[in-house]
């Protein structure tokens, strides 16, 4: 993959600016612990969502040396400029022209950051994209197939959630398809409009990053054990998505975000991103689920908000249901549906 950038070695940097908006996703395999160069432990598969996401604004000044700003929701964030300082550093062996740039990037999110709704991924992946627009125009070559893949690439190596957000629908990462960058995932007709009905349980930041808990994952006495049950799992979810098989699609969604909390639980320094919220949710919606037989499941990604994941037809139904039952346990309810991907605004 590292050849798709050949091209790029020589080029100088010129001003441009480019915005893209990159959605979020949320995985129905979850990967957790990670090898050297951002290589996943496990392979993964993701929806891509809709209204979550964020839009990103890159302005590339040729400079003597490589500087970045970055203003969130229109202050200037010191952190995470020396984030995506440190980040836009080590591309530059790949990418030479990078270390001539002054990066000025303005960016926002559709949703709370930090809290479990993978703004780490929209995030990258919308910088990725502005900045592989940048290598073309510098280039002056046409755009190709390879551009997402290559924005894919890029992503993973900030954030490797990230390079699932490149592509709408469903995408796989790791061993099943590629370590180097995400590939999407043709699936059965009743799954292309899903809903994803977010239970924020609480917009605060969360106390353990997500990064560090990849890290604990090195010394985890159940981690290989944990990763051989997540390539088990994406097979038969790749199975489930490709056959229409909602309820089995259903218990590996609930299997996996029980695991991923779980490893956390019983990690060499345990934590709890749970809230009482979430498991009273949790509760009764599996209570809703008997008495109706609506299919409606739930996941979580590294945070105690609450993913509700159900068919479009049982929209209106587990609406009412949110509205009656859930609403109280959370600061605010994202309505969210499967995406399309990427977007040059």
């Amino acid at each position: 993959m590292t050849s798709f950038f050949d091209k790029f070695v020589k080029i100088n940097a010129q001003e441009f600016t480019s915005k893209w908006m990159a959605p979020s996703n949320i995985a129905f395999v979850k990967y957790w612990g990670k090898r050297e160069n951002q290589i996943p432990a496990n392979s993964s598969l993701s929806m891509t969502l809709s209204e979550c996401r964020t839009i990103t604004q890159t302005h590339f000044i040729p400079s003597d040396h490589l500087k970045v700003e970055l203003f969130l929701d229109g202050k200037e964030n010191p952190a995470f400029s020396k984030k995506i300082f440190n980040y836009v550093e080590k591309l530059i062996p790949l990418l030479p022209v990078l270390s001539k740039v002054h990066l000025k990037i303005e960016t926002s999110n559709t949703f709370p950051h930090g809290t479990g709704i993978a703004s780490s991924a929209s995030g990258m992946a919308a910088i990725a994209l502005t900045m592989t627009d940048f290598l073309y125009h510098c280039s002056g070559l046409s755009k190709t197939l390879d551009f997402y893949k290559e924005a894919s690439f890029l992503a993973r190596l900030g954030s490797g959630s990230a390079c699932r957000s490149l592509f709408g629908g469903f995408t796989t990462w790791g061993e099943y398809s590629s370590n180097e960058f995400a590939t999407p995932l043709e699936v059965h007709e009743s799954f292309k409009n899903l809903n994803d009905s977010i239970l924020v349980v609480s917009s605060e930041e969360k106390k353990v990053s997500s990064t560090s808990g990849h890290g604990l994952m090195n010394d985890h006495f159940y981690a290989e054990r944990r990763f051989t049950q997540a390539n088990f799992n994406l097979n038969r979810c790749v199975s489930a998505l490709q056959s229409g098989d909602m309820d089995l699609l259903g218990s590996i969604l609930e299997s996996e975000a029980l695991s991923l909390h779980a490893m956390m639980l019983t990690s060499p320094s345990p934590y709890i991103l749970l809230l009482p919220n979430t498991l009273k949710a949790i509760e009764i919606l599996l209570q809703f689920r008997r008495d109706t037989k609506i299919p409606v499941y739930f996941t979580l990604d590294a945070g105690p908000n609450l993913h509700l994941i159900y068919p479009e037809s049982d929209k209106k139904n587990v609406l009412t249901f949110i509205n009656s039952e859930l609403s109280h346990l959370s600061e605010m309810i994202i309505h969210d549906r499967l995406g399309d991907g990427p977007v040059l605004c």
